[in-house]
């Protein structure tokens, strides 16, 4: 068990440190090559910072600190504490191995582990719809904004560098929205994990709470992925030439 806490320990520290400089070199080189900046409503706000802290690039700023100071300190077991420090900070997106650990050591009852573990799903699932509407919101305006510009190529009355400035505007929305339905897919593939580890290791009947509160969550990350496929292929369907 010290081994592999101690193994669970050096792989966060390491992590830490490797998303520390990749984050260095994305701040350097910028996200973009176009001066266009996406819709505020996309990234500003407790839902824009919630998405964008689920991938592991984000969630380690904050496990580092939890981390690097568990290091420092006088604790008796320092890899138990890294551990603790990363998924409180992470949660299932530090990786169902670790996630699924930590709740066992916590909750030994797998009732009430199960219990607990369906709740965090499902507050994720509430922030899930809480941003789908945000970006439903930019998603209409989007394609009214497209449906204009095509409008305008058909009739020949575009104005082709104003079209172009609002299409980057579109380009930077939907890159904002696929990345957060990345993070939103990776956790709902890491808590598919979980279950299915528990279901495996003798849960049984317990563990269809759980399932069905990922099943629907998937659910609405699925129909925000048609929503935001459908604005790409309206705006792929344009050409300013």
């Amino acid at each position: 068990m010290k081994h592999t806490m101690r193994s669970h320990s050096n792989f966060l520290l390491g992590f830490v440190v490797s998303v520390s400089i990749l984050f260095s070199g994305c701040a350097s080189t910028g996200s973009s090559m176009t001066d266009a900046s996406a819709d505020p409503r996309l990234t500003q706000g407790d839902d824009a910072e919630f998405f964008s802290k689920s991938g592991y690039q984000a969630c380690a700023a904050a496990a580092a600190i939890g981390v690097i100071a568990c290091s420092l300190s006088n604790s008796s077991n320092k890899a138990q504490c890294a551990v603790i420090a990363a998924i409180a900070a992470c949660g299932v997106a530090m990786g169902s191995n670790y996630y699924l650990d930590q709740r066992r050591t916590e909750y030994a009852d797998t009732s009430e582990r199960l219990q607990v573990m369906s709740l965090e799903v499902q507050q994720d699932t509430e922030k899930v719809a809480a941003r789908t509407e945000i970006m439903n919101q930019v998603i209409q305006d989007d394609q009214q904004q497209l449906a204009m510009i095509k409008s305008q190529i058909d009739s020949k009355t575009i104005d082709k560098a104003k079209a172009q400035k609002q299409i980057a505007i579109i380009d930077e929305n939907i890159a904002v929205m696929r990345k957060d339905l990345t993070n939103m897919q990776a956790k709902v593939g890491e808590y598919s994990k979980v279950a299915a580890q528990e279901r495996s290791d003798g849960a049984g009947e317990s563990v269809v709470i759980l399932e069905q509160e990922i099943s629907n969550m998937n659910q609405k990350v699925s129909a925000l992925q048609s929503e935001v496929d459908g604005l790409y292929n309206q705006r792929s369907a344009i050409t300013l030439g």
